[in-house]
């Protein structure tokens, strides 16, 4: 598929590269955008012609992201379809993520001889009530009774960076063992003070030779405004 038209995507420069993370090879790109505007239809796939304002203007902003991120590598320019398990198919040469949250879209592009494979995520911040509905389905026994003991108003910020995290590590692995896992397949610890950092993501599963249960894995992660991303890559030396 060829790149889409431009609409009215807004680079958004609110989250930055971790430090911590060499970025050869790799870029992040991120845009803000109206969820209730109209698009273009022939910038759409056949299966989203029909689809929800929302849902279409979610669609096309990540894959701006996506050739934003490639035109800054010098990768080939062509935005990933959606494969028969919903996940992107992307070019030989490539490996990627995408996101979006409440009119904030976001892609990370790598180049397939430095990078295996990565994985990105927004969340906005849950509300109180809906963290509390939410906790036993997205934290293990461990990370619940951990959280439990927190003050009230720190739960559902730390609930969204679990989510969050639990979502960018299955993006991160799916593509590299194609082995569906859930929240309580992975445990992370998270300094909840910070408004950026590193967490360690530790699997609960085994998912092949190479991914057994107890392997760790480093997330990195930001907060801007209400919304949290996190992030992780993984290198050809890990």
């Amino acid at each position: 598929m060829s790149a889409p038209v431009t609409t009215a995507f807004t680079p958004d420069l609110s989250w930055h590269w971790p430090s911590a993370l060499p970025s050869h090879g790799i870029a992040l790109k991120a845009c803000r955008f109206d969820p209730k505007a109209t698009p273009a239809t022939h910038t759409l796939p056949e299966h989203l012609q029909g689809a929800a304002l929302k849902r279409q203007q979610e669609y096309l902003a990540g894959r701006w992201c996506v050739v934003q991120a490639q035109q800054a590598l010098g990768l080939s320019m062509s935005t990933p379809a959606i494969g028969a398990d919903r996940a992107p198919q992307w070019p030989a040469e490539q490996c990627g993520s995408i996101t979006h949250s409440q009119g904030r879209a976001a892609a990370i592009v790598a180049d397939r001889r430095y990078w295996q494979s990565v994985g990105l995520d927004i969340e906005h911040c849950l509300t109180e009530e809906r963290a509390q509905r939410l906790a036993g389905e997205i934290l293990t026994p461990a990370e619940l009774q951990q959280w439990q003991n927190l003050p009230n108003d720190q739960q559902a910020r730390v609930l969204t960076m679990s989510f969050c995290l639990k979502e960018a590590l299955f993006k991160t692995l799916y593509p590299l063992t194609g082995v569906r896992f859930y929240f309580h397949d992975a445990e992370s610890t998270t300094d909840h003070h910070a408004s950026s950092g590193q967490s360690c993501l530790r699997l609960r599963k085994t998912l092949s030779p190479a991914w057994p249960a107890g392997r760790e894995l480093t997330a990195h992660w930001q907060w801007h405004e209400s919304a949290v991303l996190g992030l992780l890559a993984i290198a050809h030396d890990e």
